[in-house]
């Protein structure tokens, strides 16, 4: 995927990871989740639950395709069951109820025990994101250093998200679960297109189809000689 460095292969894993993780989605649940802890410890929560979502992310990244071979399933399978199962978690972002809101309400049920639920998982390493980064590293196709740059992105997207909650006091005023809201559902139409890609590609790779890459996508109008 990411051989050579291909800058728009790279930009696409960059906005797929952010967009799946949705670092600005999360800050309404760590706003609700840190309502009853003391202010002084903002800092330590906001570091414990970015750093177990991030170990979680890694696992998969490392050993989710593993995991498929061992089960005798193909990756272009696992593609387009990806690319169907993103479209309809970005159908709920778009028109359901807002990550936001679901999750504040899996932290009311749990008291808000620690920041491992539901601010590390799910808000954080969301199911999406687990996917996400499965179909991202093909170690058939990928080498080593593609999976080193998808980890580095990874890495990116969840400092990313450290500084957003870090700065979650300040951003308060500014933001708030409405602007959260709306930002939530235009990342939402744009892992729709993504999840779309993701299914063409899966069909692509077990055989089913033969797409044209979208440069030479244009039909030939001129006549034949």
């Amino acid at each position: 995927m990411l051989s050579m460095i291909d800058l728009p292969d790279l930009g696409r894993a960059l906005i797929t990871i952010l967009v799946v993780v949705d670092p600005i989605g999360t800050l309404p649940v760590f706003y609700y989740a840190t309502s009853s802890v003391p202010r002084r410890l903002h800092r330590a929560f906001a570091i414990r639950a970015v750093l177990i979502a991030t170990v979680v992310l890694m696992l998969f990244l490392v050993g989710g395709q593993y995991l498929l071979e061992a089960l005798g399933l193909r990756l272009g399978s696992f593609q387009i069951a990806g690319g169907i199962v993103l479209f309809l978690f970005a159908m709920t972002m778009v028109f359901g109820e807002s990550k936001s809101q679901l999750e504040i309400k899996e932290a009311a049920r749990d008291h808000l025990a620690n920041a491992v639920f539901p601010l590390a998982i799910p808000s954080i390493a969301s199911p999406g994101a687990m996917l996400a980064i499965v179909v991202l590293t093909d170690n058939n196709e990928n080498t080593l250093l593609d999976q080193g740059v998808t980890a580095i992105l990874l890495l990116i997207v969840m400092a990313i998200t450290l500084v957003l909650l870090l700065m979650a006091a300040r951003l308060k005023p500014f933001l708030g679960a409405t602007g959260a809201n709306i930002i939530s559902r235009i990342m939402g139409i744009i892992l729709a297109t993504i999840a779309v890609d993701a299914v063409l590609g899966g069909l692509e790779t077990v055989g089913v189809v033969d797409l044209v890459p979208a440069a030479e996508g244009v039909l030939d109008t001129s006549p034949a000689t």
